[in-house]
């Protein structure tokens, strides 16, 4: 999207709620097996649909099943959607999502308490090859499903365009610069108003994936301006925090003077407006989901041994490439998964990966991934026990 308001972002909102109806779903309540139920901010959807398939044999559904899954808050819209369309087709199965974050989805994982986790960053590999979820020996891999570019949403009435570099967002971010109208933010905005108001950047506060490649980005584009390392823990001191990243881009809309790092999804959501970025391109760049395809378009499977993990490239030579982006992974096990919930799983995994679960997702605000990877992330599911 890019930084105007609020017709683009409003419109597309509006577009979303009426094509897809995703924002309209119903909950389910709880249950206490540890495969199903949880908190009232889970993601969830009860079956209702009657066939076995979606229109056009879309879906295969696996042995109807209780499931439940955690992690990325980044992923949740997706999330909605993709339950919502796999539960219509399948009757008796119910899957819930908590968007708890990267780290909290991760921790239920690998000691067993969920059948898949929902991740923005990739697992250590002690913790892949240690997980408990695993029998049979088996380990965690990374199936990558979406992706999506990182938006710079702010709140500075007046001011309908912004442009940044990644040496200022940097310096933004670790309180080094600390006025709207500072020379380093007038200087690629000369048509801009900048008010002497106070910046005030919102991060993280839980262990989040969105936080690791943000990090991750100014690491790699500014390592002189951004001294601290990649983490899902936010690495700098002072600034404001928020939980999640639907609480973060609340956060952004409700104090004037405010800047944060959310998912396009999120900041669409809120009517925010959002930063172009100043690569050294011909052009400011936009976080638009096309841009942030085409940044995308360069990841390569980093993994070894059937693990699908992305290297992403941070510094783009692609012409419009928008580089601050992302990649969300669904972690299951290599084998030894759930027998009561696999099947399930694995049908709900191939629906999420297939043509008709990615199709829609642009209009969410998400990027597509290379179709060679999900070309090997769909036959990575069907060689999985």
């Amino acid at each position: 999207m890019t930084s105007q308001r609020p017709r683009g972002p409003r419109a597309l909102a509006t577009a979303l709620a009426a094509l897809s109806g995703v924002l309209a779903l119903a909950s389910c309540g709880s249950d206490d097996s540890p495969e199903s139920g949880g908190s009232s901010s889970a993601t969830s959807a009860s079956a209702s649909g009657s066939g076995s398939a979606a229109p056009g044999g879309a879906v295969k559904c696996g042995k109807a099943a209780t499931l439940r899954a955690s992690g990325s808050t980044a992923q949740q819209n997706a999330m909605r959607f993709w339950i919502r369309n796999y539960q219509k087709a399948c009757d008796g199965t119910r899957i819930q999502y908590e968007g708890s974050g990267s780290g909290a989805g991760q921790k239920d994982f690998l000691a067993g308490r969920t059948a898949f986790a929902g991740s923005d960053s990739a697992l250590q590999k002690s913790q892949r090859d240690g997980a408990k979820a695993c029998a049979d020996g088996g380990r965690a891999v990374h199936l990558p499903m979406l992706g999506g570019p990182i938006a710079l949403a702010y709140n500075l009435p007046g001011v309908k365009k912004l442009v940044l570099d990644a040496p200022t967002i940097a310096r933004i971010f670790d309180g080094k610069i600390t006025k709207w109208n500072d020379p380093a933010i007038a200087k690629p905005n000369p048509k801009a108003d900048l008010p002497a108001t106070a910046i005030k950047a919102v991060h993280r506060s839980d262990d989040s994936g969105t936080t690791d490649n943000f990090t991750s980005y100014l690491h790699a584009a500014t390592p002189d301006a951004w001294p601290h390392p990649h983490d899902q823990k936010w690495p700098a001191k002072g600034g404001d925090s928020a939980t999640g990243s639907a609480e973060l881009a609340g956060k952004v809309k409700q104090t004037e003077g405010a800047i944060g790092y959310v998912e396009l999804a999120h900041a669409i959501g809120k009517t925010l407006p959002t930063a172009s970025l100043d690569t050294g391109a011909a052009a400011p760049v936009e976080p638009t989901v096309v841009n942030a395809s085409k940044a995308l378009s360069g990841a390569k499977i980093a993994g070894s041994d059937g693990d699908l993990v992305l290297d992403l490239d941070y510094r783009p030579k692609i012409a419009g490439a928008y580089p601050i982006g992302m990649v969300t992974y669904e972690i299951v096990c290599d084998k030894g998964n759930k027998a009561k919930t696999w099947p399930a799983t694995k049908s709900f995994l191939l629906y999420a990966a297939g043509m008709q679960g990615q199709q829609d997702l642009s209009f969410q605000g998400y990027a597509t991934l290379p179709a060679k990877v999900m070309d090997k992330v769909r036959s990575k599911i069907n060689s999985i026990s």
